[in-house]
């Protein structure tokens, strides 16, 4: 029985099928088992093969790759990673696919494509070895993939305890995510109330997407969702995600907390990181911060996480069962920096009861 990783790629274009196909068949633990340009053909092959992952291409004839995504993952589960184009378009379709379930996307470039792909190989192969262990759950038959669907959760959705009351502007929640974190950002943002602290985010996310992402989650909840931009200060009541391509990290000027985004160096092979916005946190903001690890693989943000820990914060963890890919989580238990490990849809509940129970004896910087 082969331990390879088998492997069908779906795209309408001859030339990709080919470049993919011959990417995937140079790693000595996963081969390209089948290649199809449209999903109709694909439906058959997947049938017939049971492989353990699929790239799907967006465009294609006959019925787009999101109306097929939808299908595939509430009649056959199975984990895809998504080959989007970078363009406004191609980020806002790409969330779409996360939404249905792709574990992740591959941005490919609109002109080069043959020099691009092979320049994006190590990436290519590396997401889908993490598709090929992520935990892919049934899309609910309800939940609509057409091109004018709309999230399942409404902008009207109540936080699960009301408005926090007073709570000191010092306060701030850090949040690092990597696969599957899409959606879990999108969980914990959706049931947090208007007067929440500032919360800034790190997902892992190339440059183009970020713009898209927090344009979608502002359009879900009652807070303010927006990209960070370098030197404003960061408010009660917005959440601030880290631009693709950038470092991102929380800094003072006076009184005030403010965002911090520039061109620093990759760190844990990732830009942005996880570990330099957490970093920030231990070094700033003390026990004043709470930090929420989520879904996502590596090890990018445990050891600051932990730096957190000794410096007063609040942790909370996503446990394994609700994790698309229990990596990250993983790594910051290992490193003691966990204070309550949760189900994903019980950490904003938990962060609120935290919050308002802090409300009134809130730690003040001197």
């Amino acid at each position: 029985m082969s331990s390879k990783i088998r492997v069908i790629v779906v795209d309408d274009s001859a030339l990709v099928r080919s470049l993919l196909s011959e990417i995937i068949n140079r790693q000595a633990d996963m081969e390209c088992v089948a290649t199809a340009n449209d999903p109709l053909v694909a439906r058959e092959l997947i049938r017939e093969l049971d492989p353990d992952v699929i790239t799907l291409d967006v465009e294609m004839p006959h019925m787009d790759g999101i109306d097929f995504l939808g299908r595939l993952m509430r009649l056959r589960p199975t984990p895809v990673v998504m080959i989007s184009t970078l363009t406004e378009r191609g980020a806002e379709v790409t969330l779409r696919a996360l939404e249905l379930g792709a574990v992740d996307f591959v941005a490919k470039p609109r002109v080069g494509i043959a020099g691009g792909l092979q320049e994006l190989s190590h990436q290519i192969v590396d997401k889908i070895r993490v598709a090929a262990v992520a935990q892919v759950r049934r899309l609910p038959r309800e939940h609509p993939s057409g091109p004018g669907a709309t999230s399942s959760l409404a902008p009207s959705t109540p936080s699960p305890a009301g408005l926090l009351g007073r709570l000191s502007t010092e306060k701030i929640v850090f949040i690092g995510a990597s696969t599957g974190g899409t959606e879990a950002i999108k969980e914990i943002l959706v049931h947090l109330p208007p007067d929440s602290p500032a919360i800034v985010i790190t997902q892992h996310m190339p440059a183009g997407f970020t713009t898209s992402f927090a344009a979608r989650l502002n359009g879900l909840c009652q807070i303010r969702v927006k990209e960070a931009s370098n030197g404003e200060r960061l408010l009660p009541g917005h959440a601030y995600i880290a631009p693709g391509g950038t470092q991102f990290h929380v800094g003072r000027s006076g009184a005030n907390y403010v965002a911090v985004v520039d061109d620093g160096a990759p760190v844990n092979r990732h830009k942005p990181s996880v570990e330099v916005l957490f970093k920030s946190g231990a070094a700033l903001v003390g026990r004043n911060a709470l930090a929420i690890m989520l879904t996502g693989m590596g090890a990018d943000g445990a050891a600051a996480m932990r730096e957190m820990k000794d410096a007063g914060s609040y942790n909370f963890v996503q446990d394994e069962a609700s994790c698309v890919v229990f990596g990250m989580p993983r790594e910051a238990i290992a490193h003691g920096a966990a204070d309550e490990v949760l189900a994903l849809h019980a950490i904003a509940p938990a962060l609120v009861a935290r919050l308002r129970s802090s409300g009134d004896r809130v730690h003040h910087r001197i």
